[in-house]
């Protein structure tokens, strides 16, 4: 989240066009991998937007869970999304956070992706500063990304486990994982394919979270 600025259900329309206007700006002044472009939600083709969804680039508009918080007021107004030439860095702006920084890639490097995230973080605080509580670490509108806010996810074929969703869900327990579907949070899995990632985000480390 962006200090000195409410959460989603707060923001006012001018709120929403402001932030836009700062995360676009310095966004646009990154260097190297990071160096990209910004679209805004606002003017984008339907066209244009549901190919970035289908590839796992862009978000959908609230669901029903975001829209019962009223996390989705003015929209499109005030969102966009931020990418590299490579697609291997994104930045989601409003969707349920301020900011959501991704790294991702095709393979098993995950060295090469949280690497990439430190980097784009440390670039974007310098400009950006972000809201921060001694003891609940960085402070998110969903309870369950305070403290570290990283989520490491993998998508990985289970074909056997996928059988047998519960015994998956125990493997996954015991390991402090979580299971959510191929297209992320409240989805179903499209042949056998999961994503896999850490549950915890709060009393560790972003080393220990990846």
């Amino acid at each position: 989240s962006m200090e000195g600025y409410p959460f989603n259900p707060c923001l006012t329309e001018t709120q929403y066009k402001e932030m836009e206007s700062k995360v676009s700006s310095t966004l646009s002044s990154l260097e190297g991998e990071l160096k990209g472009s910004y679209f805004p939600l606002t003017g984008m083709t339907k066209d244009v937007q549901q190919k970035l969804i289908d590839d796992h680039f862009l978000f959908k508009e609230g669901d029903r869970f975001l829209q019962s918080a009223n996390a989705c007021r003015y929209w499109p107004t005030g969102r966009g999304i931020y990418h590299n030439d490579k697609k291997t860095f994104l930045v989601w702006c409003n969707e349920e956070d301020h900011l959501r920084i991704i790294s991702m890639q095709m393979g098993g490097d995950l060295g090469q992706v949280y690497r990439r995230l430190v980097n784009a973080v440390d670039e974007i605080e310098k400009r950006v500063p972000f809201s921060h509580h001694d003891r609940l670490g960085f402070l998110t509108f969903c309870p369950t990304n305070l403290g570290t806010t990283v989520r490491a996810s993998v998508h990985i074929k289970l074909p056997k486990l996928a059988a047998k969703r519960e015994k998956l869900e125990e493997v996954a327990a015991k390991y402090s994982l979580q299971v959510r579907g191929t297209r992320g949070e409240h989805t179903e899995a499209e042949g056998g394919i999961y994503d896999i990632s850490n549950k915890r985000r709060m009393g560790l480390t972003e080393f220990q979270a990846v």
